[in-house]
């Protein structure tokens, strides 16, 4: 099916149009013109046709199959005459090689694990999940079965050209720097009003185009209301986890990889925010999120409350370490460069925004929202991947799915 297949030459001059409008990717990131032969060719498939996905993935190619969602208004728009409103027939066709998901995040994993299940490469909008436990399973099938996954967030990419942000990475994977004062502080930005969840709103009938009950999946089958779907589905817990989820990967992921923190997560979080709606995302005002190294995490609405004053922003110097310990950082070779998606598709190399990474960088979000969520100050376990000492918060890392969807 010539239709379904992308040349090397065209995804690569597309692929910068993969990320989300908040970020800008230079071409050298992520492939230009002559990067590898055009003669070279992938099936390319388009899971989520609306919303996030003509504008965040329809830059693989004029030719990229938008084959699959719910909704048949997105599938009209589709030149194929084989389109589908169950992805699970996308996964059966031999001639698609990359899958591009821009579903909701309820649906991000299941459908990842199903893609590079079937032998095919992944390149997913963030969040990486909707709750922690979906995302060690994410890592457990990259490796499994031997795929590329890349989180749709490319702030990492420009960190690692950043000489300021390579030295603070030296540091802190030197692991010379003990106890880790620095404090990183993120003001605004996160989208919390904007997409919060609607609490009083009346059940109105499903429209015909639309497959509610797969649109739901794995989620819970709700009464339907146009709220829940499109853009401001991110305000239910059902489906994203608010503007915390919508924005937070962007500026947490890049900020991750600067302070080493792609292998492991915060230990205690901590928030300010009013009581949360058990289905709607809601308000809150900041929340804090210590490594336990020392090193601390700040998000701060500035939409809600009084204004966060416990810590100061702090960065990481050379000062903070004696003189023979700075001599061993500067010795320290810079961090191999970043392998970008369509290299990674060649080469078979893992990519900047693998599977472990995206895992990690969606747990600080979660952390972040469980503690809005209970109310109280959490303590986590990032290798068993567990909440210390307080079974109901620890039910919100690996919830339950609706059947007959299963991890």
């Amino acid at each position: 099916m010539s239709s379904s297949r992308v040349s090397r030459r065209q995804f690569l001059g597309g692929i910068a149009a993969t990320v989300t409008a908040f970020t800008i990717v230079p071409r050298r990131v992520l492939g230009g013109e002559g990067y590898v032969p055009p003669s070279e060719t992938l099936g390319g498939a388009l899971v989520g046709c609306g919303g996030r996905g003509g504008g965040t993935f329809g830059g693989l190619g004029p030719n990229v199959v938008r084959l699959a969602d719910c909704d048949v208004r997105f599938l009209d728009r589709a030149d194929q005459k084989k389109v589908y409103t169950d992805f699970r027939r996308v996964m059966e066709r031999k001639d698609i090689d990359v899958v591009a998901i821009a579903t909701p995040p309820h649906w991000h994993p299941l459908i990842s694990i199903a893609a590079m299940q079937a032998g095919k490469d992944v390149l997913c909008e963030k969040p990486a999940t909707r709750f922690i436990a979906e995302g060690r399973a994410l890592v457990e099938a990259e490796k499994r079965y031997h795929r590329i996954y890349q989180v749709g967030t490319f702030g990492r990419f420009g960190a690692s050209h950043d000489k300021n942000q390579i030295l603070t990475h030296k540091i802190m994977r030197s692991g010379l720097l003990k106890p880790c004062k620095a404090v990183h502080i993120k003001k605004g930005g996160l989208k919390v009003k904007e997409w919060s969840g609607l609490v009083n709103a009346k059940p109105q009938p499903v429209p015909p185009n639309l497959d509610w009950d797969m649109y739901c999946g794995p989620s819970p089958l709700r009464p339907y209301h146009p709220h829940r779907f499109g853009g401001t589905h991110r305000g239910y817990w059902d489906y994203e986890g608010g503007g915390m989820a919508d924005m937070g990967q962007h500026h947490f992921d890049p900020v991750q990889w600067t302070f080493g923190k792609d292998d492991t997560s915060p230990v205690e979080i901590e928030s300010y925010a009013p009581p949360a709606h058990a289905e709607a995302c809601g308000m809150w005002g900041w929340v804090e999120l210590k490594y336990a190294d020392g090193l601390t995490f700040v998000m701060e609405s500035t939409e809600w409350g009084k204004p966060y004053d416990r810590l100061q922003p702090r960065d990481v110097s050379l000062k903070d370490l004696s003189e023979e310990d700075q001599k061993k950082v500067l010795a320290m070779p810079d961090p191999p460069p970043m392998v970008d998606f369509p290299t990674a598709v060649k080469t078979r190399q893992k990519p900047g925004g693998h599977a472990e990474a995206a895992h990690r960088a969606a747990t600080i979000l979660h952390l972040a929202n469980i503690s809005i969520r209970v109310g109280r100050k959490i303590r986590f376990d990032p290798v068993k991947e567990q909440i210390i000492g307080d079974e109901e918060a620890n039910r919100l890392v690996n919830q339950p799915m609706r059947a007959p969807w299963h991890l």
